[in-house]
């Protein structure tokens, strides 16, 4: 027997990207901001200023990559139940990317799903984590494993944010901004190799290009069924690099650094990079101080780890690579093993 469900296709979910000075704010529905001890320090009180119409909720979780998991999500949606949220209340994330990540997925967990609104403060959540309605958290077998497809209702990116930012934290932003130059727009790499990115004007001019790159691709393919996929260029490796120091040692965007060169490296020895062109992003990644070297233990190890990367299928690894030139783009998932693992050779620790 079948019983054929016919659902109407969903509505579009439309909302806007804001790139200015944090307007002010008005709810008729219960708020909760969740944030860290480092961005409440800095900028709670401006947030606050910006909120009328209720007195939110303020739920501090720790500070760090080590603490994005599920306990933590767990102990957001214990709050929001003793604080008697409903389905009509708002969450806002307020934070980088670790906070918007799991602000989001707890979003889409309350009482199956509650709206929420991202405020991101670094530039890598501003660039790239706040858009797009990627949410999650990270387990033992690696980053991310855990999660949804969830849009925010808005999101506010104010370049103000990024004055208190620390240069570290600055320097992780730009390789997903170099990341999506790389992949896309030969333009855009040129720009961030003769421009100072420290200039305020050049960095909302980088903003706003960065979004309205990574908004062109979510609307083309919001699951990451194809062309989506390609924002992952560094991501395979550098997910790899995260899992084996216990995200610790890296920030996301220095991860993402290392794995772009080492997908470089895995892109010249197919000959779809030259080594001219090699050089030439690995010089771009330090100018602005981003790590690009990491040494790899065991390459049999290393390797392994990539099956358990969301972005494997039926036993296949899917390499996202620069194909010819920087701005263009391939997806490969019939590499052979002693071909990757020849590329992963130069990293190996000596």
């Amino acid at each position: 027997m079948i019983v054929p469900i016919r659902l109407n296709p969903v509505p579009p979910k439309e909302y806007d990207i804001v790139i200015d000075s944090l307007p002010k704010l008005y709810f008729d529905t219960k708020v909760a901001i969740i944030t860290n001890p480092t961005v409440s320090k800095l900028h709670l009180n401006k947030l606050l200023d910006k909120i009328e119409g209720v007195k939110p909720l303020v739920v501090e979780i720790p500070d760090g990559e080590e603490y994005k998991n599920i306990d933590t999500v767990l102990s957001i949606l214990d709050r929001l139940f003793e604080a008697k949220f409903d389905r009509k209340s708002i969450l806002i994330a307020f934070g980088g990317g670790v906070i918007g990540d799991m602000t989001g997925f707890s979003a889409s967990l309350y009482q199956r799903g509650v709206s929420f609104i991202q405020i991101p403060t670094t530039l890598l959540s501003q660039v790239d984590a706040s858009v797009g309605g990627k949410t999650g958290v990270n387990n033992k077998f690696g980053k991310n494993l855990i999660g949804t497809f969830y849009q925010p209702d808005a999101v506010y990116i104010d370049p103000n944010f990024l004055d208190t930012l620390p240069k570290r934290e600055f320097s992780a932003g730009l390789a997903e901004v170099i990341k999506m130059a790389v992949m896309f727009d030969r333009d855009m790499f040129e720009f961030l190799q003769n421009s100072n990115l420290y200039d305020k004007d050049v960095i909302v001019q980088m903003i706003a290009k960065s979004v309205s790159l990574k908004a062109d691709v979510v609307n083309k393919d919001e699951k990451e069924q194809g062309i989506r996929a390609v924002l992952n260029y560094g991501h395979t490796f550098g997910h790899v690099i995260e899992n084996e120091t216990n995200y610790e040692k890296y920030l996301h965007g220095e991860a993402v650094a290392i794995g772009m060169v080492m997908a470089n490296r895995l892109a010249v020895e197919l000959g779809l990079l030259s080594k001219t062109q090699e050089q030439e992003i690995k010089e771009l990644l330090s100018k602005y101080n981003l790590p690009t070297t990491y040494p790899i233990k065991d390459i049999d190890e290393f390797y392994n780890h990539f099956f358990l990367d969301k972005k494997s299928n039926r036993g296949k690894i899917k390499f996202i690579l620069p194909n010819g030139s920087i701005g263009t783009h391939i997806i490969k998932d019939d590499i052979k093993e002693s071909v990757v693992k020849e590329a992963l050779k130069s990293f190996e620790e000596s």
